[in-house]
């Protein structure tokens, strides 16, 4: 069988060295390309964490019928947190403490004392059983909040648009006509919780002349079931209420945003795509700069398919190295990013999955942008190309 002899790997990499300025533009410009994409499926992957970690299995969200999913224009009787703990059997008890948690829910504005913000932000009143519910949450900073303070959420921050250390401790924020005092800080370990503010709910109700409910969430036993809370929803026809699991709720809001993410794996092939034009074009003319040089070494002896592979080693060894690059980027300055949504505020993610989409677009912006030019070139007969200025 008939070998083809291969150009020494060293002549492509040296052929990087050769023409300096014209491999970093084309290194710059892959980098680019790949981080937009790096950028893109970090949003999806922090949206799609963040609503994934919100929901747990063994927690109801009890709330008004007529709201459907928006649990903010939900209104329930103050009395449903004592009727459900008395008409089921199946929730979580410890210490005769039931884990039930009455909670009001807000989306308004807050101003930040220290900067000139306003913007809009969401808070939740709570009482202490609210930690034997929400598992997740840990105050990682001050206290527990007191009449007349606030606990903010780690990204609460960039919900309302502020500095970071804005909402330290001690400082003091304004909503509802009230002036209130951040006593900590809490994370929920990548959940919807960490873009909100946390109040005692006495003082929200007293803050906003109410004296009713967002919703209750219920944390069930081994031996309850989200059928029973259901069962007596249905059955109290006159508190027109509702349950869904928690993890139901928040997976419906999946579907509710997958036009997001839809449109965000578009954007990462148009992306793609323009990377892959502008790799041809730089490609296209790196080639015709060289058409004498690729002749005279089909004059030696080397076979066409021979420099092709050349050619695509270069262009390989272009969009690794762009890909490597793009990918420390990517961890220093994307991973963690705080962003607002209309949700809240999540962190951009760059885990395994946007390494692989964003390292494999550059292995593919180096193959796709190398064969077109390279096959061009390789048509040219041999004694026009050594004749090419």
């Amino acid at each position: 069988m008939f070998k083809v002899r291969l150009l020494p790997w060293e002549y492509g990499v040296r052929n990087l060295f050769r023409r300096p300025t014209r491999t970093a533009l084309t290194l710059v410009g892959l980098t680019t390309v790949i981080l937009l994409v790096f950028v893109v499926v970090a949003f999806i992957r922090g949206l799609e964490s963040s609503l994934a970690a919100s929901g747990e299995d063994d927690v109801v969200l009890v709330y008004a019928l007529s709201s459907g999913a928006d649990i903010e224009n939900s209104s329930i009787p103050a009395r449903t947190p004592a009727l459900l703990s008395a008409s089921l059997d199946g929730i979580q008890q410890r210490f005769d403490v039931r884990h039930v948690s009455p909670e009001l829910y807000l989306g308004t504005r807050i101003s930040v004392a220290d900067e000139d913000v306003k913007g809009l932000g969401l808070v939740r009143g709570v009482t202490t059983t609210v930690p034997l519910v929400r598992t997740k949450v840990q105050i990682v900073e001050g206290d527990w909040p007191g009449p007349g303070e606030v606990l903010a959420g780690k990204l609460a921050h960039s919900k309302l648009g502020c500095e970071k250390d804005s909402l330290a401790i001690g400082d003091l924020v304004h909503f509802d006509g009230r002036e209130w005092r951040v006593s900590g800080r809490f994370s929920a370990g990548g959940s919807a919780f960490e873009s909100e503010l946390w109040c005692p709910l006495d003082d929200m109700q007293a803050a906003l002349k109410r004296q009713d409910l967002s919703l209750v969430a219920v944390k069930l036993s081994e031996s309850g079931s989200a059928a029973d809370v259901e069962l007596f929803c249905s059955e109290r026809l006159d508190l027109e209420l509702k349950a869904v699991q928690e993890s139901h709720f928040y997976a419906s809001l999946q579907q509710h945003y997958k036009p997001v993410r839809m449109l965000g794996w578009l954007v990462v092939w148009l992306i793609a795509g323009a990377g892959v034009f502008a790799g041809l074009n730089t490609m296209y003319g790196a080639v015709v700069g060289r058409i004498r040089e690729l002749s005279t070494l089909q004059a030696m002896g080397f076979r066409r398919r021979a420099i092709t592979l050349s050619l695509i080693q270069e262009a390989v060894l272009l969009a690794v190295g762009g890909s490597l690059i793009a990918s420390v980027l990517a961890f220093s300055l994307i991973n963690g990013t705080a962003v607002r949504f209309t949700m809240g505020a999540f962190a951009l993610r760059v885990d395994s999955v946007a390494i692989v989409v964003g390292c494999g677009t550059g292995l593919l912006l180096g193959l796709l942008g190398a064969i077109p030019p390279a096959m061009k070139a390789m048509r040219l007969a041999i004694v026009q190309g050594i004749k090419a200025v």
